[in-house]
């Protein structure tokens, strides 16, 4: 080491790392053992020879008597989230990561006669029903379902119990790849599921229309990509007049990666209060963002109240300046989004059609709503792009 401070450094980042490697080794292990308690105690309910004696008070005895023996840590419930884990995810000791830690069972008798078994689990195991929403999941992401031991090596233990609340096995799956994919701790899983983002994805809604659109290899539109509406609780802003358009902007910048997270995939944040000016006069565009997948530049307008025709104006003024001075080669027309508080849907139908780009006016929530009115909320978007699309 050239200095003392090289050393110190050194060894802190190899402390960081092993401390890390381990915290993911705890994981690891303890998501593959609930997962054999799941399984050992499927098996007993298929074919233990004394199974009738306990019934519905199975789990019951099972911890009654595993206290007696000192282990005392392993509740009934724990138990039944065990199963249901087995039950959900059966292939999982088939990845590497399983059969690496099964190494040491080969010395005992029981656990080696008892894991023999798993070697033989196959697709058969899942219903016909899962599988096919599994296939649908792979046509529309475009890629396979996220293997078992990504599973098993980047999601938390905690991060499954979440994953089991999914009432679907398409619903789950969209999570996990998501949870995986953006690195979401247990926290930003459950906001997403919360904020029923598989459903606001328009994944859910809209299977046949995306599925023929990548079946053509016809390219996404905005309306394939945007979400409607934004819920940005994650700002913690009150909703009431205090706060300005400026302290909604400063809130998103400081929660950017969350912000990114709820607007959707693709999102590459350029500038803020990009300024053009005309003849001396300065105008600000509130955010500016680059789309990947859709190829173009996305500007967002922010606003605290009602939705206004000269906001759709302004919008289409941006938009017109960066189609002639900002788009490159090989880029797409750019898009607006005008993210407001409320929206009166006829006004906004009359004052962005016929604009010579492409301007959307999405509403934008400070606070989680009950779960019927976001269903009613998804339920309006889908009729509106069922209206569109007869139209």
């Amino acid at each position: 080491m050239a200095d003392i401070e090289g050393l110190v450094s050194v060894i802190g980042e190899t402390q960081h790392y092993f401390k890390l490697q381990a915290s993911k080794q705890v994981d690891t292990a303890l998501t593959l053992r609930n997962w054999l308690f799941g399984y050992y105690i499927a098996e007993y309910e298929l074919n233990g020879a004394d199974r009738a004696e306990y019934g519905s008070k199975l789990f019951k005895e099972i911890t009654t008597r595993l206290e007696r023996q000192g282990f005392k840590q392993i509740r009934e419930r724990h138990l039944y989230v065990c199963k249901d884990f087995y039950q959900a995810y059966p292939n999982i000791l088939r990845t590497v990561t399983a059969k690496s830690y099964l190494i040491g069972f080969q010395e005992n008798e029981i656990l080696r006669s008892l894991t023999a078994k798993l070697i033989g689990i196959t697709k058969s195991n899942i219903e016909n029903s899962q599988l096919q929403e599994i296939t649908i999941f792979q046509s529309l992401t475009g890629k396979l379902l996220t293997d078992n031991d990504k599973l098993v090596n980047h999601l938390s233990f905690t991060h499954i119990i979440e994953l089991l609340k999914a009432d679907t096995t398409l619903k789950r799956s969209f999570y996990e790849v998501e949870a995986i994919k953006n690195c979401w701790s247990v926290r930003e899983l459950q906001r997403a599921m919360n904020s029923m983002l598989f459903e606001r994805t328009g994944l859910s809604t809209n299977k046949q229309a995306v599925l023929e659109k990548q079946s053509h290899q016809e390219r996404l539109q905005p309306e394939d990509v945007f979400r409607n509406p934004f819920i940005l609780e994650f700002l913690g802003l009150k909703e009431e007049s205090e706060y300005s358009e400026t302290d909604l902007e400063q809130a998103i910048i400081h929660h950017l990666q969350t912000f990114l997270l709820e607007m959707g995939k693709g999102f590459c944040f350029e500038a803020r209060q990009k300024r053009i000016t005309f003849d001396n006069k300065h105008y600000h565009i509130d955010l500016v963002f680059y789309h990947r997948v859709l190829r173009c530049h996305v500007l967002i307008d922010l606003k605290l109240g009602e939705f206004s025709p000269a906001d759709a104006g302004q919008m289409n003024m941006y938009l017109n300046y960066y189609t002639e001075n900002e788009t490159l080669e090989g880029d797409n027309p750019p898009i607006g989004i005008i993210l407001c508080a409320s929206q009166n849907k006829n006004l906004v139908r009359y004052a962005t059609t016929g604009l010579s780009q492409k301007v959307f006016v999405n509403k934008y929530m400070l606070s989680l709503p009950q779960e019927t009115e976001l269903k009613r909320i998804i339920e309006e978007e889908q009729l509106k792009k069922v209206n569109q699309s007869i139209q």
